[in-house]
């Protein structure tokens, strides 16, 4: 299975100028960086001991920023290598702001590269973050002895079926793992019948607090919306936007002076979004336009990453999206430490520990479509909750993870 692997990703390989050209044409790719997936490194491995953590996007390089502040103030360690798939995330990491961290895009899984990547940055360590597992890379490091740690692991009911059906090549991969530390009780169990042997649950660490500061929303925008309602819809996929917009033409008619603000996952359809919505005969503007913010906005369509905070600050009701599509949401945490009320659909399996979490604590809310959502902000937009206990507790749950994990992960890296 492995050799059938490798020849796929030979494959890969020769069709990769065109994918990279397509992939460069979405704005998919940095046109100036995206050599470093082929072992074409742009940043110097710096003397002395070196860990490397590898995430694919934005939620998984979001969850280890309490961690990475830790390591960062750890003396002993004078590099921390974070690789990504996505520009999104390089934008996230650029605002963490720490002197030890150093960025790569994560190499195209050939056997060569596997081997060119790490004779170059020789790790101490190295931490897969969620659902990142990768057969050639995870072969050197082990046959270099370097300690493989899945982080926050999560293996969805699906990934363990495709996983299940190369049972005996699943085993050779998994078992090479030094520890496991998932993030919630149902992936223990896949990853132990996959073949991982040193499993443990501490908790999720999408829990843990993220400490970056939030700006403040610019004037104009903070003297537009004063005095109007509003609420967010966050991490929206494709279709969602146009469910939002119609939810906002519905609660117009009671609120006149509504307004929505729309954070798409992906701000590269923020150009259909726009069309779509005003197909809709819906008002738009979009967060960095020049042009004066007409008073008869009715959108507010966000078109940055790593702002979301900004406006969760200002919003308490908050749609979390890729729950209404089967895409198995969004993490919805980082909303609520802004003591904002969270509203989602029952596509929610990557999140679903939390979404109990929440619901439990009657700060979440399934609905299941359109007129649904309607409903439920309007009962919303009459209430005056105070989230200040859940948050306290949120932050109670984060700390007492993130000394666990800590505990356990320095045992490898020192």
């Amino acid at each position: 299975m492995l050799l059938i692997y490798r020849i796929l990703i030979n494959l890969l390989l020769i069709l990769s100028p065109i994918i990279i050209l397509i992939r460069l044409l979405k704005k998919k790719e940095d046109p100036s960086r995206f050599k470093e997936k082929f072992c074409i490194f742009t940043k110097k491995r710096l003397p002395g001991k070196l860990i490397w953590f590898h995430g694919a996007s934005v939620g998984e390089i979001r969850s280890i920023v309490p961690l990475l502040h830790k390591l960062n103030d750890d003396v002993n360690i004078n590099q921390i290598l974070i690789t990504t798939n996505t520009t999104s995330s390089e934008k996230i990491i650029s605002q963490i702001n720490l002197k030890k961290i150093t960025h790569q895009y994560f190499p195209i899984d050939l056997r060569i590269f596997s081997k060119i990547f790490i004779d170059y940055w020789k790790p101490s360590a190295s931490f897969f973050i969620d659902s990142e597992i990768w057969p050639n890379i995870i072969n050197k490091l082990h046959k270099e002895k370097i300690p493989i740690i899945l982080l926050n692991g999560r293996i969805s009911e699906k990934s363990f079926k495709k996983w299940s059906k190369i049972k005996y090549f699943s085993k050779k991969i998994f078992n090479k793992l030094d520890l496991c530390l998932s993030s919630n009780l149902k992936t223990k169990k896949y990853l132990k019948t996959l073949g991982a042997k040193n499993i443990k649950y501490l908790g999720n660490l999408k829990f843990t607090q993220f400490e970056e500061q939030t700006s403040s929303i610019n004037k104009t925008l903070e003297k537009f919306i004063k005095g109007r309602i509003i609420w967010c819809a966050a991490s929206t996929h494709f279709n969602e936007e146009h469910i939002i917009g119609q939810v906002h033409k519905n609660l117009k008619i009671k609120y006149p002076n509504l307004l929505t603000i729309i954070i798409p996952r992906h701000i590269n359809r923020v150009g259909n979004i726009k069309k779509d919505l005003e197909n809709n005969n819906l008002k738009v503007h979009i967060e960095n336009e020049k042009s004066k913010i007409n008073k008869k906005t009715d959108i507010y369509l966000v078109n940055s990453y790593g702002n979301s905070k900004t406006y969760f600050k200002i919003c308490k009701n908050v749609f979390l999206g890729g729950s209404l599509i089967k895409h198995g949401g969004q993490n919805p945490l980082e909303a609520v430490r802004f003591g904002s009320a969270i509203i989602h659909g029952k596509y929610i399996a990557n999140f679903q520990e939390i979404y109990n979490f929440l619901k439990n604590n009657k700060i979440s809310k399934l609905v299941k479509n359109l007129n649904e959502i309607t409903t439920h902000l309007d009962k919303k937009f009459s209430e005056k909750k105070n989230t200040l206990e859940i948050k306290k507790k949120l932050d109670k749950i984060s700390r007492r993870i993130l000394a666990l994990t800590i505990r356990e992960i320095y045992f490898y890296i020192e």
